[in-house]
């Protein structure tokens, strides 16, 4: 009795297990929902990897790291995010790529939140992650003390701050001209109107156009380009302990642009790609030979010169095929990253 009594319980148990797997896996299903998790979990990978090289530059005090690793953790983070969700969301991992791809019309703004939302959580828990990793090491470093400025800052692991030499509008005028860089340049990887890079290597020629741009071109802003991986580990920092100071920082003597400059990485990166966007379309996209269309079973000049031949011997007629050969539109962007430094 008490046995078959235990074999009823344990079927039963097995199947609600079994139906509610069933219904998860339905629901992973989902279109949004892979989306959704394609861009957390390539964010995360590229923010893991991207925010603990900066770690090693602060923390090793130059010795395990330095500039140069820095670009490369986010560049190849960001590699690794693609393979990671390129098919899957197209990996963006980046809320200015994203905004212009919906304003661009090549993806609906329906997704929009879910995109974002996945970049922003991938980003938080990402930096919450390098806070755990790094932890014995920030403390030694810092004496005990989480401070934003001065020798022993160490905010800086995680979100972007002015150096001295720059002000706000300088500084904002410089992560919309990077971001500008950086979307103009992934339309033309992705563009197979063009001349795009080779097929499976695009993951790796993003990369390395995030370590360029890092190499080139960082030095005055920290590159952001890109609020999915600046305000996000901004906001741990400030529940994490380094309090407000990470929003309202003090600005140096020398630099008037240390207080509020958290919103810029959020405003000016959107707008840096929506003008590099239509800067690409207008200029380059424009400019690529279209070919022809031809209506269905169209017949050219050439196809009706017909040469009377024996019986014996069929000749060869260039019919179009059963479609109209439509020239398809620059595909949508579907690789990222962004990133700081990516």
């Amino acid at each position: 009795m008490g046995s078959g009594c235990y074999c009823f319980r344990s079927t039963h148990n097995s199947k609600m297990v079994s139906s509610l797997l069933a219904r998860i896996q339905a629901i992973l299903q989902k279109e949004m929902v892979r989306e959704f998790l394609g861009e957390f979990m390539s964010t995360y990978v590229m923010m893991v990897l991207g925010l603990g090289s900066v770690a090693h530059m602060v923390l090793g005090d130059t010795k395990l790291g330095s500039y140069l690793g820095v670009n490369l953790g986010f560049g190849f983070g960001v590699t690794m995010g693609v393979h990671m969700a390129g098919n899957i969301s197209g990996a963006h991992m980046n809320a200015a790529v994203t905004f212009t791809s919906c304003a661009l019309g090549r993806m609906p703004w329906k997704k929009f939140p879910a995109y974002v939302l996945g970049q922003f959580l991938g980003s938080f828990l990402a930096a919450a992650t390098t806070y755990m990793l790094f932890y014995t090491a920030i403390e030694h470093f810092a004496d005990g003390e989480l401070m934003v400025t001065g020798p022993k800052a160490t905010a800086g692991i995680f979100a972007t701050y002015l150096p001295n030499h720059m002000t706000l509008w300088r500084g904002f005028l410089d992560e919309v001209f990077l971001t500008g860089i950086l979307q103009l340049c992934l339309f033309a990887i992705t563009d197979k109107n063009n001349n795009p890079a080779l097929q499976g290597t695009e993951a790796l020629v993003i990369g390395i156009l995030i370590c360029v741009i890092g190499i080139s071109l960082g030095m005055n802003s920290g590159y952001a380009i890109n609020p999915s991986r600046d305000l996000p580990p901004r906001f741990f920092t400030f529940i994490a302990g380094w309090g407000e100071q990470v929003f309202s920082r003090p600005p140096p003597l020398s630099c008037s642009a240390g207080d509020n400059w958290w919103w810029v990485p959020l405003v000016a990166p959107p707008l840096g790609a929506y003008l590099g966007g239509i800067i690409y379309l207008v200029f380059i996209g424009s400019s690529i030979p279209q070919e022809p269309r031809r209506l269905e079973n169209s017949v050219t000049q050439e196809d009706r010169r017909t040469t009377v031949v024996p019986k014996t011997v069929s000749y060869k007629s260039s019919i179009t095929p059963a479609y109209p050969v439509l020239v398809q539109p620059a595909p949508p962007l579907c690789d990222s990253i962004l990133l700081e430094r990516f």
